[in-house]
């Protein structure tokens, strides 16, 4: 995708030095024209353009893991093609499916845990098939990153059912919002930074009432993500960075958006590293610990989501 790339020694924890060792990897690079293969437009204008890597060898196949995404539905299966090996402007098309700038805010359709007329989806999956995937492996894993599931087969049969069965057991009924949330992004990775970190606070929005206090605990060793994210900070509020974003749309301008819609609707507390005047342009209250942060929001019941971005609390 448009991540950074991964260093060398991320490379070797993540494919373990074995495997480093004895096969070539690259990183793909989503702004190199000259390494990606342009196939058209989709139905919807999109742009199909991937990286040539994918049509260079005789089988294409899917690893990743399976987790909530917070507009895409799910991760895995076709997020290991698209959007990460697409282009920036496919990328950026796909994820513009996000939005309805006609009614304003996200789309119908669109959101965690949704894939059925989830337009982001439903793009990605249908770029994804110009690869061609021979197979897909995806996985479910604990809070230690251990293997607790492993799904292998066709890689839209495989993906779908590993959606359903992560969305049965990582799907938390609650019987009402609550005035006070606390939620962990869950450690590295997961709050490596704050555009990863956000995802945990998506979560917490569903089980905090409008106008409560939400305290978001995040690390984000690596800073905000993007050195330019604090650009669309510069907007009055999201309704002004939503008009920005139909004239010049950026993902992470939509990170931005969904997570300044957020700190309007709740009083959120960032509990990080990041530099106190970063986190007050984004409209969120800096403090250094969980202490502080309990002792401004005051009593009253609440919510503890020790893995913020692994579950998703719904009001029955």
């Amino acid at each position: 995708g448009i991540h950074r790339a991964v260093t060398r020694e991320e490379r070797a924890e993540l494919l373990t030095p074995f495997i480093a060792q004895r096969v070539r990897a690259f990183n793909h690079d989503a702004s190199d024209e000259s390494k990606h293969v342009s196939l058209g437009e989709t139905e919807r204008g999109t742009p199909v353009e991937l990286d040539r890597a994918l049509f260079e060898h005789s089988h294409v196949i899917l690893t990743g893991a399976v987790g909530f995404h917070y507009f895409a539905g799910f991760t895995g299966g076709r997020k290991s093609v698209c959007p990460g090996l697409a282009s920036r402007r496919t990328i950026e098309a796909t994820h513009l499916q996000a939005l309805d700038f006609e009614r304003g805010g996200r789309r119908a359709g669109v959101g965690a845990g949704r894939l059925d007329g989830n337009a982001v989806h439903e793009e990605c999956e249908r770029i994804a098939a110009e690869a061609a995937p021979s197979f897909l492996i995806n996985t479910v894993t604990d809070e230690l990153g251990r293997v607790v599931r492993l799904y292998a087969g066709d890689w839209r049969t495989a993906h779908r059912r590993a959606c359903a069965e992560y969305a049965d057991s990582h799907t938390i009924k609650i019987g009402e919002r609550r005035s006070l949330v606390v939620a962990s992004a869950g450690g590295l990775p997961h709050d490596i930074n704050l555009i990863q970190a956000h995802k945990a606070l998506e979560m917490a929005s569903y089980a905090c009432d409008e106008g409560g206090h939400v305290v978001l605990v995040a690390e984000c060793p690596d800073g905000l993500g993007r050195a330019d994210f604090l650009k669309w900070f510069d907007a009055a509020d999201s309704r002004e960075l939503e008009s920005r974003l139909r004239e010049s749309y950026e993902v992470n301008g939509q990170t931005a958006w969904s997570l300044l819609t957020k700190a309007e609707r709740f009083r959120v507390q960032l509990v990080s590293t990041l530099p106190d005047d970063d986190v007050r342009l984004m409209r969120m209250a800096p403090a250094r610990t969980l202490a502080d942060a309990l002792a401004r929001a005051g009593g009253g019941a609440g919510y503890i989501m020790p893995r913020g971005a692994a579950f998703m609390p719904v009001v029955t």
